[in-house]
Order: C-alpha cells, then sequence, then structure tokens
C-alpha cells in the first residue's frame, strides 16, 4: 500500500471507475485558486469486493491515516518524513497546495486538492516544481490570467500532467502500456472555469467547452477524441479569449 496521498492517488488513475472534477475560480488580482475533486466511490466498491477479509486491514489499513481536513502538502510531507526540498520557492508552493481525503458511510470515497491564491509568479515557480515533484494538476491553471482576461490555449485540453504522475511511478515498460490506454482509464473529466466579474464576451469556440451563466463556462473531456488520431472536431479554434467586465 502506498503511504502518501499523492503516490497512493497515482494508483487509482488506472481504473475506469475514476472520475474527475475541476474548479478554477479566477480573481480580480490576476491570481487564482483551483480545486480537484477525484471520486473514488466505484474504485472502492470493487477493491474491497475482490480482497478476502482476512487482508483488508493490511492493503486498506493506511487509509485511515489520510487527512480529512484540508492539508498543505509542506505539512503532509513533513510529517511522513518524506520532505525532499530545502528550496524557499518550493516550500512556499508546498504550503499553498492542499489536499484531504473524504469518506462516505465510514468508507473512502475520493480525494480533492486545493491550490490557493496563485499568482502569476506562483505557477511560474510551480512549473519548476513539477519538473520533479510530478503532481497531478488541471493542465488549465496555466492558462494567461491578467485580472480581467483569460486567453485559453486549447491545447491545455489535454491529460498531460496525470500522464507524467503515471509514469514517473512506473516502469518504462508499464508507463508504455499505459500511454496507449489512458481512454479506458476514466469515467468522466471536466472542468469548470469561473469569474469573480461577469463575463463580457467570449471570442473563440470548441466544441468541449460552452457557457454556464454569466460568470463560468464548462469544459467536458471528450477522451475518445483525445486519443484516437482520426477524431475531429466540428469547432477546435487553438485559442478562445474570455474578457470579464
Amino acid at each position: 500500500m502506498k503511504k502518501t496521498i499523492l503516490l497512493f492517488m497515482i494508483s487509482l488513475f488506472i481504473l475506469q471507475s475514476c472520475s474527475v472534477n475541476s474548479e478554477i475560480v479566477y480573481h480580480k488580482d490576476a491570481a487564482s485558486t483551483s480545486l480537484m475533486d477525484i471520486d473514488i466511490r466505484e474504485f472502492m466498491s470493487e477493491m474491497m469486493a475482490m480482497t478476502p477479509d482476512s487482508l483488508k486491514q493490511k492493503e486498506f489499513g493506511e487509509m485511515d491515516k489520510l487527512p480529512t481536513i484540508w492539508t498543505s502538502m509542506y505539512d503532509f510531507s513533513k510529517k511522513e518524513g518524506k520532505l525532499k526540498t530545502e528550496n524557499p520557492d518550493s516550500i512556499r508552493i508546498m504550503k499553498k497546495i492542499f489536499m484531504k481525503s473524504t469518506k462516505e458511510d465510514n468508507k473512502l470515497a475520493g480525494f480533492s486538492f486545493k491550490m490557493e491564491h496563485f499568482t502569476p509568479e506562483d505557477y511560474l515557480v510551480l512549473k519548476s516544481f513539477t519538473k520533479t515533484e510530478k503532481v497531478p494538476l488541471d493542465q488549465n491553471i496555466y492558462n494567461n490570467w491578467d485580472g480581467k482576461t483569460l486567453i485559453i490555449d486549447t491545447g491545455n485540453f489535454n491529460l498531460k500532467s496525470i500522464e507524467e504522475s503515471i509514469r514517473s511511478k512506473t516502469s518504462k515498460e508499464e508507463s508504455e502500456k499505459i500511454a496507449g490506454m489512458m481512454v479506458m482509464f476514466f469515467k468522466k473529466i471536466g472542468t469548470t472555469l469561473k469569474f469573480e466579474n461577469p463575463i463580457q464576451s467570449i471570442s473563440g469556440k470548441h466544441d468541449w467547452i460552452k457557457q454556464i451563466d454569466n460568470h463560468s463556462v464548462r469544459i467536458d473531456y471528450d477522451l475518445k477524441a483525445i486519443y484516437e488520431k482520426d477524431s475531429k472536431l466540428k469547432n477546435a479554434d487553438k485559442k478562445m479569449i474570455i474578457v470579464t467586465e
């Protein structure tokens, strides 16, 4: 059994019963806050049913040690004795990334990750940090936001960071197999982009993104289209620009 939240969470992505839902809130001061929820209820139900009673404590006992309240990546790593860096910028970023587990009927139901009020400068440090620490993130966090205008690079509509996280914890042979089967690993993945100020205009079109209300748009990934080269989209502009009031 993996003994850190990140390692355990990575292992969950190899099952189709997992779904991922993200939300990114864009603040007026050019910062943003993101939240990712990973639903593993079906996964846990399947695994518990497949595991003999005599092995359940051994296989799942470590899960009871996972925090059920928001805990920074820094505090968790330090508590586990797994803090690998002394770099002040990396530590600052780790203190702004939070995680927790959720339970339903006293059973593990999922994990949540939160990045609290990240500035454009924070994202530059994050890019450097994730070169060594492979953390699964929503690629849309790297879209350019200045407090009024969001420039969406639709090339970020991918699972790059999740794939890299999986590869970093597996052998070369295993990672190659996983890369060819990613479409089978997920049940549903989507992201909601929310703005503190009302949306004034949206330029560009993409089949996967639509406006929900005056303050938000929704991206629902077509996993089949991501991994099948022959898949064609009706609308697939490379850039979309959302201007707020």
